[in-house]
């Protein structure tokens, strides 16, 4: 028999907790959660595991690996979508065979005979066995009912309690046999439940049902975690408890090492400790559990709590029903007596008392001697603006909430005056929907108009800003590519630009202090309704102007686009038609399941644009990211270009045609320099912070990674109109993207982050310059070293996050790889 694991959710009812990690890793007394199953069927014989992935994958693969290391074979599977349960088993049936398998979900905690269910199958002879328990609220759950002959005869998914029929689920622990699968359809969203069970029975295959008893528990949410660890440390489930057994006067402790602790340290009930603990005279641990790596100074009392790893405790702190998460550090005589969750990367300062149940979400900081009676989810003191760059990112429905949209929209608009306009516009996510609406009531309610385009790129709504006198602002709602369970909320000044840091700083105050301006009633905005078709013709037109259909003058140009289910489906179509562009347009519509993992729609993009170009002997291949900004292309030979090929290749071409007069270039100082083009003039600087009248005086603006502005017509970030300028360029030269291309000489370009405290940057900063004396070098930004004419290393400290940004760029890769070791030693030695 195989096993089957489901670890592919987004954990979003149990955030925090799964800000970083997807939620079969949470740990359950030091180990993740999923692999105290895993190995309680390895020990019943199963040594095939096929797990099913999808949030995080890169996390469950990295810790378990080939599953070598815990003497089972594991097979991962990742789905490119969202298939329901069924489905996604159905893409793992070539890794499935002729075997019959055990389903089983990566994310709860049970002590069940397993080997009962196996019997029961074999005994029925069944085709599909259901694992069955009773719970005492339903609600949430699939409610089953079996006859005499343990056959099923009905289901009710989550049913409400008027619907209740019985107080006996369905666990989601199922047995099947490999036939089963014939009736699941490939590549379809197609649920167990909902979909397969109700098929199966309409056939007359019987379905069986054991009722397993014992301990079963569905982690869903932070409360359920902590139920966890309650049951475990009163001895509620038949659970084993990993590491040496010692016994004291009070309790058991149980450790992954021997520890000998000071007389002064009293160990109550059931304590673990995990490797590398550190306790101080006078600590008090009662029902405890404590991760790797954490130090708990004297005088301490912890009850009922649950801690991960990397902490920092310090004298005197007093927690009760508390859950720390990874990398806090908190500082003496803290108070938390009333279930605290405190979040990864938090910092808690000496004498804060937590006077309730409260919830931090990560990265933040709380002052000495703050009286903490709120969850604290947006904002910290270590970010010192809610804004990066323009933009506000958060956790949709929870960071991102429509009371946090209605007032960051009163913060703008009190900062333009009354009876202003500003245009409004969002992407296809419902989430944006949502923040977008909370926001028009707060800019209504002091006194600013809205044009509100709805599902609108923000090229275009940027294009209307700054050809709109009438328009003095505008915001954007869209899905955060990164990470899909979050949103962005972009806000432009009236040059169209994103709004200034003196302009963020002045609305993350009004934000904090709510000193927003409430207009009378007579004042009240007006919110103008419009679709987004006369803003998206205007665009068109003036797109159309500035090409001048120098694409059909040079001769027929053929593209396939990829527009990744993005916000551009409705211009870019029609505009290639129009051009007489021959074009063959692909993911043309919304699809959240595929937006929801940007890297594996953008691998799946690549390799199918590639392989069409390449078969149809199309000149060129385009892909426009979602949010119309980024873009990258695919050369005739169907060679995608890496970010650095892409740039130089953009700045090849427009080298070919400043022959008769030169143009300028700005690009960010990160931006490689070891190429010379003869007609350009190219200047690197800070890539912040821009005016109108500065921009204007240059011919492109770019970044590394697929961001283009020509500043004919516009001088904002527009991948629609970049790429029709590329092909208008490219027919016109009559040159191909692979000869440009092929011109580049090899060398060595590469980013890195090197985790770095907020405390230690200012130190960073200095021995960077210090050790660039002597050498050439720069600080317009961070601090810039060469080696030689080729080789150098930039570090600039990020703005938001604990770490350096350290760009190198050498001849070679053995230069490059020495350049990146010499520093790395250094950041290492001077953190110390």
């Amino acid at each position: 028999m195989k096993a089957v694991v489901m670890a592919g959710g987004f954990g979003t009812r149990i955030q925090p907790l799964t800000h970083s990690i997807p939620k079969p890793m949470l740990p359950i007394m030091n180990k993740p959660m999923m692999e105290h199953t895993m190995m309680m069927l390895r020990d019943l014989g199963i040594k095939e595991f096929i797990v099913l992935l999808y949030f995080k994958p890169e996390v469950i693969q990295d810790y378990f690996k080939d599953g070598s290391d815990f003497g089972i074979k594991i097979t991962y599977v990742v789905p490119d979508g969202d298939y329901g349960t069924a489905g996604a088993v159905k893409l793992a049936e070539e890794y499935i065979g002729d075997e019959n398998f055990i389903i089983i979900s990566g994310d709860l905690v049970t002590d069940f005979n397993f080997q009962k269910l196996f019997d029961f199958h074999k005994k029925k002879k069944s085709k599909l066995s259901i694992g069955l328990t009773s719970v005492e609220n339903p609600l949430q759950f699939g409610v089953v009912i079996a006859n005499e002959e343990n056959v099923i005869e009905k289901f009710l998914e989550k049913p409400s309690w008027g619907e209740v029929f019985s107080d006996t689920i369905n666990t989601g622990i199922y047995i099947i046999e490999p036939e089963i699968l014939e009736y699941i359809p490939a590549s379809e969203n197609f649920d167990f439940a909902k979909d397969l069970f109700p098929l199966l029975m309409k056939k007359e295959i019987k379905l069986m049902a054991y009722s397993l008893k014992g301990y079963w528990r569905d982690v869903g949410n932070p409360e359920s975690y902590r139920e966890v660890y309650e049951d475990i440390l009163s001895a509620k489930v038949n659970f084993k408890i990993d590491g040496k057994k010692n016994k004291y006067p009070d309790g058991l402790l149980y450790s992954d090492q021997e520890y000998k602790l000071d007389k002064s340290i009293e160990i109550i009930g059931t304590v673990q400790l995990g490797k590398n603990v550190k306790l101080g005279k006078n600590v008090r641990l009662n029902n405890v559990v404590i991760g790797d790596n954490v130090e708990i100074k004297a005088d301490s009392k912890i009850r009922n709590s649950i801690f991960w790893e990397n902490i920092v405790v310090g004298k005197n702190a007093k927690f009760d029903n508390c859950l720390i998460c990874n990398d806090t550090i908190i500082d003496k005589n803290v108070t938390a007596k009333a279930g605290l969750i405190l979040s990864e990367g938090c910092e808690v300062a000496e004498l804060v008392n937590f006077t309730q149940d409260v919830v931090i979400w990560p990265n933040k900081k709380i002052e000495a001697a703050a009286l903490v009676s709120h969850n604290l989810i947006l904002g910290n003191k270590y970010k010192n603006s809610i804004f990066e760059e323009g933009s506000v990112y958060g956790k949709s429905n929870v960071e991102l909430s429509c009371e946090m949209a209605s007032k960051l929209a009163e913060a703008f608009a009190s900062q333009l005056p009354v009876g202003s306009k500003v245009i409004v516009g969002r992407d296809n996510d419902k989430a944006s929907r949502m923040l977008k609406r909370a926001f028009l009531g707060g800019l209504l309610s002091a006194g600013v108009d809205v044009l509100d385009v709805t599902y609108t790129p923000s090229s275009v709504i940027r294009f209307a800003i700054a050809n709109d006198a009438s328009l003095v602002g505008g915001a954007h709602f869209k899905r955060c590519l990164s990470d899909s369970v979050s949103s962005e909320i972009t806000l432009f000044n009236e040059e169209a630009l994103k709004i200034s840091s003196n302009s963020s700083n002045a609305i993350e105050k009004a934000f904090f202090t709510e000193k927003f301006r409430r207009v009378d009633y007579s004042q009240i905005g007006t919110i103008h309704e419009a679709t987004n078709s006369n803003e998206c013709i205007n665009y068109r037109n003036a797109i159309e102007h500035k090409i001048d259909h120098d694409i059909i003058k040079c001769g027929s140009f053929s593209v396939v686009v990829d527009l990744m289910h993005g916000v551009t489906s409705e211009i870019m179509p029609s505009m290639l038609n129009y051009l007489g562009v021959d074009n063959i347009v692909l993911n043309a519509y919304y699809d959240a399941n595929k937006l929801s993992n940007i890297a594996l729609l953008e691998n799946t993009t690549k390799k199918n644009v590639s392989s069409i170009v390449k078969s149809l002997n199309y000149d060129m291949g385009l892909i426009i990211y979602p949010n119309a900004q980024k873009l990258n292309l695919v050369t005739e030979e169907g060679k995608v270009l890496s970010k650095i090929e892409l740039l130089y290749t953009i700045l090849g071409l427009l080298d070919l045609s400043a022959i008769e007069s030169k143009k300028r270039v700005f690009l960010p100082t990160w931006a490689p320099d070891i190429q010379y083009f003869k007609n350009l003039e190219i200047e690197r600087g800070k890539y912040s912070n821009f005016k109108a009248k500065e921009l204007k005086k240059y011919d492109l603006i770019a970044t590394v990674d697929g961001n283009f502005s020509f500043i004919e017509f516009g001088y904002t970030r527009d991948a629609i109109y970049a790429s029709l300028k590329i092909m208008e360029l490219l027919s016109c030269h009559d040159v191909t993207l692979s000869k440009l291309a092929s011109s580049i000489e090899a060398f060595y370009y590469k980013e890195f982050k090197i985790e770095c405290n907020q405390s230690l940057k200012g130190k960073m900063m200095r021995k960077f310059l210090e050790d660039s004396k002597g050498k050439k070098s720069s600080s317009a930004d961070g601090v810039k070293i060469w080696e030689n004419d080729t080789d150098w290393i930039l570090m600039i400290p990020d703005q938001y996050s604990d770490h350096l940004n350290l760009y190198i760029q050498a001849k070679n890769d053995t230069n490059g790889e020495a350049l990146y070791r010499k520093y790395s030693e250094k950041i290492a030695q001077w953190s110390k």
